[in-house]
């Protein structure tokens, strides 16, 4: 089937950063050949300049047209839609590159003008909602003219290589599969460390925070993929419903089990004294399921910290205190997993040391771009790495009683230095 890709907000950050290179990187697999690049724009667009901006070459200028329109006048969809002109053998994907409200908005206006029959797709950036309330009257409002099989709600942690792969390693090696429980894991950490700071996002951040920016979608995700039973005969389209299963078996979330803290000099960024927003979270989850019972999980996630890292550690049950007892999921970067592991230290004495035994991909393997892996299964109708309805209102029911409890704090907001370390601040809160 032939492919129409429409871009809301061609001209962007997001599109000329990301989308536009992982175009020319599906292209040139010669795979998409039947695949069109349309671009909404405000105003006249020069596409050369526009891919020699974002890519330094002119490579996707045969495959691109730009349509101009105001994307907040209803009547301009009518017009949208004619020049379209969608055929039978044909399917519109939808990127909506776009922030959260102005995206909403669109998708009423192209329902309205009958922008909506059912070889239309649409892709939706994070953040879905602010909570449970907002997350709720977003998915109302398009389930008005869209069916949940249209629906691609984006989250690029799930579209790594290393995060499929946490299903790959659990379902398919005897070895983990066997002891994926309780009687051999003690606890479960997920962290999502930056060295960086807000990085001039000061308005998107003191209307977000670290809570809704990372931990409602990518961690409680990952958390999912790392919890979620895995069938015998396992089926990638039954993702999205086993990682849902895992999240309505986790308690709410304690807002006694949680820490909220904020690094030195983001208030003087944001230019807010005061400002409680959070840019560093720990919060602490119980699962219901049997095979979790009693092995605690903490999610972390923060900014101006001394290590850029995204990883799911996986901490086993020790017989005693002298063993190594940790499987690492490296997420990004340096995609890999990593066992730790004690070894007689070479030579003559008979001492011990800690090495690791791991798996990266091999330097010259080029991995997929995450927006590579959406784009490309949004046109093939592959959902298992889309966030469902369900998993995201569940996200926002394990998260209310925190939001709530913060929102009624009044006193100063626990500050912490750039580049400090995890271990540190959540010492200090205790």
């Amino acid at each position: 089937m032939k492919t129409k890709l429409l871009i809301f907000g061609i001209t962007g950050d997001l599109s000329t950063r990301k989308l536009l290179p992982a175009l020319r990187a599906i292209v040139k697999t010669g795979d998409f050949d039947d695949v069109s690049i349309i671009g909404v724009s405000r105003r006249e667009v020069d596409v050369a300049e526009l891919l020699q901006r974002s890519l330094g070459s002119t490579d996707l200028l045969d495959r691109i047209s730009i349509v101009t329109m105001n994307v907040a006048d209803v009547q301009d969809y009518q017009r949208l839609k004619e020049q379209l002109a969608l055929g039978d053998d044909e399917q519109l994907v939808v990127y909506l590159s776009v922030p959260p409200m102005a995206a909403t908005q669109i998708v009423d206006f192209m329902g309205e003008a009958g922008i909506n029959t059912p070889n239309v797709k649409i892709l939706f950036e994070k953040p879905f909602g602010v909570d449970l309330v907002s997350a709720q009257d977003i998915i109302t409002r398009t389930a008005r003219y869209y069916t949940e099989d249209q629906l691609y709600r984006i989250d690029h942690y799930l579209a790594k290589e290393m995060a499929q792969d946490i299903v790959a390693f659990r379902g398919r090696n005897a070895l983990f599969s066997h002891i994926w429980n309780n009687n051999f894991i003690q606890s479960i950490e997920i962290i999502a460390s930056e060295t960086i700071g807000i990085e001039g996002r000061a308005q998107f951040y003191e209307q977000t925070g670290a809570l809704r920016d990372v931990v409602q979608g990518h961690l409680m995700q990952l958390l999912a993929l790392t919890l979620m039973d895995i069938p015998h005969e396992f089926d990638w389209q039954e993702l999205p419903e086993l990682r849902f299963k895992a999240l309505e078996l986790l308690r709410p979330v304690d807002p006694a089990a949680a820490i909220r803290a904020q690094y030195e000099g983001y208030q003087e960024e944001v230019e807010n004294p005061g400002s409680q927003t959070e840019t560093f979270v720990s919060l602490e989850l119980q699962s219901t399921q049997p095979r979790w019972l009693d092995v605690p999980i903490r999610l972390i996630a923060g900014k101006a910290l001394h290590e850029k890292t995204t990883e799911v550690r996986i901490h086993l049950k020790k017989l005693h205190e002298a063993q190594s007892n940790c499987i690492v999921f490296r997420i990004q970067p340096d995609e890999g997993i990593h066992i730790e592991l004690f070894v007689k230290k070479p030579g003559y004495a008979r001492e011990f040391e800690t090495r690791t035994l791991g798996f990266n991909f091999p330097e010259d393997e080029k991995l997929p771009d995450a927006y590579e892996q959406v784009i490309v299964d949004a046109i093939h109708s592959r959902k298992s790495l889309f966030t469902g309805s369900n998993e995201v209102l569940r996200s926002w029911q394990l998260l209310g009683a925190v939001q709530h409890a913060w929102d009624m704090e009044t006193g100063p907001i626990l500050r912490y230095k750039k580049g400090s370390d995890i271990t540190s601040i959540i010492d200090g809160a205790a």
